[in-house]
C-alpha cells in the first residue's frame, strides 16, 4: 500500500515510518524536518512540509491509499493555546476529500474526546492541569473526524513509553472496556500498521494498553 505519514519525523510517526517499511509498504513521510529522518529505503519517500499548509498536505496526497496522522507537541506548548491538532485535522479532512483519499488512521491519546470519562477522578484534575489543552484540542480533532466522511480510526494510546516493542497489547474497542495504561510506542505503531490493511476497526475507537 501507498501510506502517507505526517507528523513523521519523532515518535510514534518515526516508529510506524520504520514498521510500515518493514511491512513492505511504500511510506511517504511528511513533517517539517523529513530531511533529517534517521532512515533509508528505497520505499522511503521523505517530504518536508508543514501539516497546516493545504497545499503541502494535497501534494502529500498525490497516489495515497492511506493516511496515518501522528502529530504531537512539545511540553512547552501544553501551558499555552493548541490548536495543532484540530487545526491540522481540518487542512488533512478537506485535501482528502479534495484527492480522493477516504482511510485515515489518528492517533489521539486516552483522555480525549469520549474517553475522558475513563481517567479516574483521582487523576483527572492533575490531567487537566498539564495536558487539558493539547487534549480539549485533540477532543475537537477527534469530533471533526467523526463528522467526516472518511474510513476513519481513531487510536487513543494509554501512557506512552520508550519501550521495545512486544506485541502483547490488549485493543480494548468497546467504551466499556475502556481504562488508562502504559503502551510504547512501538507498540502503538504495530497497531498502526496493522490498521492499513486490516479493517476491522474503521469508523471505530480502539484504546492500547499494555
Amino acid at each position: 500500500m501507498r501510506v502517507l505519514i505526517i507528523g513523521a519525523s519523532k515518535g510514534i510517526g518515526l516508529e510506524t515510518t520504520r514498521q510500515a517499511l518493514d511491512a513492505g509498504h511504500h511510506v511517504r513521510a511528511l513533517a517539517r524536518s523529513a530531511a533529517g529522518m534517521a532512515l533509508s529505503d528505497p520505499n522511503l519517500e521523505k517530504v518536508r512540509g508543514d501539516a497546516l499548509k493545504s497545499q503541502d498536505v494535497e501534494a502529500a496526497l498525490i497516489g495515497v491509499d492511506v493516511v496515518i496522522q501522528t502529530l504531537g507537541v512539545g511540553l512547552g506548548d501544553l501551558f499555552r493555546p493548541v490548536h495543532l491538532f484540530s487545526d491540522a485535522t481540518r487542512v488533512l479532512i478537506a485535501a482528502m476529500r479534495t484527492q480522493g483519499v477516504k482511510r485515515l488512521i489518528c492517533v489521539t491519546g486516552l483522555g480525549a474526546g469520549d474517553s475522558l470519562a475513563s481517567i479516574s477522578c483521582l487523576q483527572r484534575l492533575p490531567f487537566q492541569i498539564v495536558f487539558g489543552r493539547a487534549y480539549d484540542d485533540k477532543s475537537l480533532q477527534e469530533r471533526l473526524i467523526k463528522e467526516s466522511e472518511l474510513d476513519w480510526t481513531i487510536v487513543p494510546p494509554g501512557v506512552l513509553t520508550s519501550g521495545p516493542r512486544t506485541g502483547r497489547y490488549k485493543i480494548l474497542s468497546e467504551a466499556s472496556q475502556w481504562r488508562n495504561g502504559i503502551i510504547s510506542r512501538s507498540d502503538v505503531a504495530e497497531f498502526l500498521v496493522r490498521q492499513i490493511e486490516d479493517q476491522t476497526h474503521v469508523r471505530q475507537t480502539p484504546v492500547l494498553v499494555s
